[in-house]
């Protein structure tokens, strides 16, 4: 418990820190520009939104070589590969001019980006390759919106070109085993054989999950959300047919109820350890500088996650909704997409394709977090924007190209799945943030129905008549 007051009281010393210096900054301005508020106040958000959300700089830099830009020894290199590529390549075919030339095209962007690119929110293990990750999803993104103006047959034939293998690839080899099979029968044996490779993989995904939201009620929002999502579409997708305990046991309880578990105890591992870097340069064993590089590929600092308190304005239970539903959204792009271009689910452009989104969520995770939560956020970060443009054109992809499986679709099982989805979004974490209150008048010997009768927690003030929003929807910082 000390050592959490210690977290806490440090996490507050960085943010007061940084705002100290904004707040200098300004003042500084307010010599030459003048004395506004609304000056101030733009100026103290766009530096606070450059700080945590967009460009997250590197402080205490040991290595200088490593975060220098090195502008003019990139391009030295960009023009001799195009000179080496160009020059020296004869006798190829039209195939093979195309294939080497969008590589080119992609790698030159991708160096590109690692100079232009924002850094986000996150600096380790390095900047850098967080520019590529946004680079990558960029042209992720611009590829999906090329694909929206293609024919079904001119999209997979394109595929096909540049996955050969996937020319003789049927609906069999998707569905390699039988579903909702037998069901009645249930036996030890039986329950071990569906712990295959797939399972362990779900299971270290709910992990993943878990210590991109580290909040309970909202991980296991989604893991039940998502097991009626699956029942809602298996009349259209055949592998999301399953036996109840394979739901209620092997997926509820094992596969997410563990990873969620070890996730949540992931994080407050990481929320309880005390984070001072020591410079490399200043070790002297050559053991210490390995253990000390390869610690740079874990967080550099772990600060507490709150998305719902007893503060929690109406827009902010909206804003966490929305998440829970973009997220099922997501999902479920996974397993149409694979289906609509008859793609194994262990084919290397599924296994990228869960690797690209689950590296660009985090970020964009993040971003969102800060925007529903911070009262100095007033814009999405450019990651989350990406995020939820790249989900949304892949929903528009799967409308457009699968509708010979929505033919089959049985109206009333979509119209339902989505009205509980909304719903069950909104009703959960509405009751996080009751019991939020419950637990915080616990603490502090006020009735939980002071909350709620009071209109001073609906913006009403006493005596004006009209309603304020001075947070505009957001809490105030604590």
């Amino acid at each position: 418990m000390e050592a959490t007051n210690e977290l806490n009281e440090s996490t507050n010393e960085v943010y007061e820190t940084g705002l100290s210096r904004s707040r200098q900054k300004l003042e500084k301005s307010k010599l030459n520009v003048g004395d506004t508020d609304s000056v101030s106040k733009s100026e103290e958000e766009r530096c606070h939104f450059a700080k945590l959300i967009e460009n997250h700089k590197v402080d205490n830099i040991t290595i200088e070589f490593f975060y220098k830009p090195h502008t003019l020894s990139l391009l030295f290199c960009i023009i001799c590969g195009l000179i080496y590529l160009a020059l020296g390549r004869t006798d190829t075919t039209l195939k093979e001019d195309v294939w080497h030339g969008s590589i080119a095209v992609c790698t030159v962007f991708l160096i590109i980006s690692i100079l232009v690119m924002p850094n986000g929110p996150f600096i380790r293990p390095h900047p850098a390759i967080w520019r590529v990750v946004f680079g990558i999803s960029v042209l992720y993104f611009l590829v999906m919106v090329f694909v929206c103006f293609l024919s079904y047959e001119d999209a997979r034939r394109a595929l096909v070109w540049m996955y050969p293998d996937l020319a003789n690839m049927t609906y069999d080899d998707i569905l390699d085993k039988e579903y909702a099979a037998n069901c009645s029968e249930i036996t030890l044996s039986r329950l071990y054989s569906h712990l295959d490779v797939f399972a362990v993989a779900h299971l270290f995904g709910w992990v993943m999950k878990a210590v991109l939201l580290r909040h309970y009620g909202l991980t296991w929002l989604l893991s039940i959300n998502w097991e009626i999502t699956e029942m809602a579409f298996s009349h259209i997708l055949p592998n999301f047919q399953e036996c109840w305990w394979d739901i209620v046991i092997l997926d509820v309880f094992v596969c997410n109820g563990v990873g969620i578990f070890i996730g949540m105890q992931l994080c407050r591992w990481l929320e309880m350890r005390s984070y001072h870097w020591e410079s490399i340069r200043s070790l002297s064993s050559t053991s210490a500088k390995i253990k000390r590089a390869f610690f740079q590929f874990t967080p550099g600092s772990w600060t507490p996650t709150r998305w719902l308190d007893p503060e929690s304005s109406f827009m902010r239970v909206i804003g966490v909704s929305i998440l829970v539903v973009l997220w099922q959204i997501a999902e479920l792009n996974c397993f149409f997409l694979k289906h609509i271009f008859i793609v194994r689910p262990g084919h290397v452009t599924t296994m990228a394709r869960l690797a690209l989104i689950s590296t660009i969520s985090a970020p964009g995770i993040r971003q969102y977090y800060l925007y529903v939560t911070d009262p100095l956020v007033t814009r999405v970060g450019t990651q989350l924007w990406l995020f939820v443009a790249i989900v949304i054109t892949e929903a528009i992809v799967c409308l457009k190209f699968g509708r010979h499986f929505f033919e089959r679709t049985v109206t009333l099982y979509i119209v339902l799945w989505v009205i509980y989805s909304v719903l069950s979004s909104f009703f959960i974490v509405f009751l996080c943030v009751f019991f939020a209150k419950k637990r915080h008048s616990r603490q502090r010997g006020i009735s939980v129905t002071d909350y709620y009768l009071s209109s001073d927690y609906y913006g009403i003030r006493h005596g004006g008549g009209g309603v304020t929003a001075p947070d505009k929807g957001k809490p105030k910082k604590q």
